[in-house]
């Protein structure tokens, strides 16, 4: 059976270690409506995946797919990415994908690249009304899953100057998606000349990325 029928049937339980051991698979970058630059950070998934690849057995395919929030094509991806700096808008029929998605076994991080957060929380709401987000407390399977990070969320990009948040969405105990929020991790995961980021920053990014795949492949519950 492929990802896609699991994926519909709800019977979707990925192990990371078994799928380190199968054919490779793809992950996915979100389209979506609104004016928002979805397609920013061109750089930040074939890093991260690289990195996972090198770093903790995954057999992710190097070019990540474009998959539109509404598409049935969303179901054949066990891990969807969304970022920008803008507007986003799901409508009635989006948000039902998304949210049939997520409860059959997907999983969405959500990255917010400056001026996201605004937009995201509200279209967020469309997908799960009876849910908020959560700030994840430190004991978070997500910090130390693969690598340890004992004070959370690292900060990667200042913005405001506040400190980062990583915020999830908890449905029946499994985290569906979870959002870096006053962070960046998307920029950390570009090429260095981008934004001339440190090594040491970009290192934490990828690590904190590589925690958010291997959570997404495991089966956790929330704290």
């Amino acid at each position: 059976m492929n990802l896609k029928f699991l994926l519909l049937i709800g019977l979707i339980n990925i192990n990371l270690s078994a799928i380190s051991q199968s054919e490779s698979y793809q992950i996915a970058l979100m389209k979506y409506n609104g004016g928002g630059d979805w397609y920013s950070n061109p750089t930040a998934l074939p890093n991260l995946i690289q990195f996972c690849n090198e770093n903790i057995n995954t057999s992710i395919q190097p070019n990540p797919a474009q998959v539109e929030v509404g598409s049935s094509e969303l179901f054949n991806y066990p891990f969807i990415h969304l970022t920008g700096h803008g507007n986003v808008v799901f409508n009635n029929d989006e948000a039902q994908n998304l949210r049939n998605y997520l409860l059959s076994g997907g999983f969405l991080h959500i990255s917010d690249n400056y001026g996201l957060d605004q937009f995201i929380r509200n279209e967020m709401k469309k997908v799960f009304p009876e849910l908020e987000f959560v700030e994840l407390p430190i004991e978070h399977a997500i910090y130390n899953i693969q690598y340890e990070f004992n004070n959370g969320l690292p900060k990667i990009h200042e913005h405001n100057n506040e400190n980062p948040k990583g915020l999830g969405l908890l449905y029946e105990g499994r985290l569906v998606c979870f959002y870096d929020f006053e962070c960046d991790l998307g920029d950390g995961w570009e090429d260095k000349e981008v934004h001339n980021d440190s090594e040491e920053n970009r290192e934490k990014a990828l690590k904190m990325g590589a925690n958010i795949i291997k959570i997404a492949f495991t089966n956790q519950e929330s704290f």
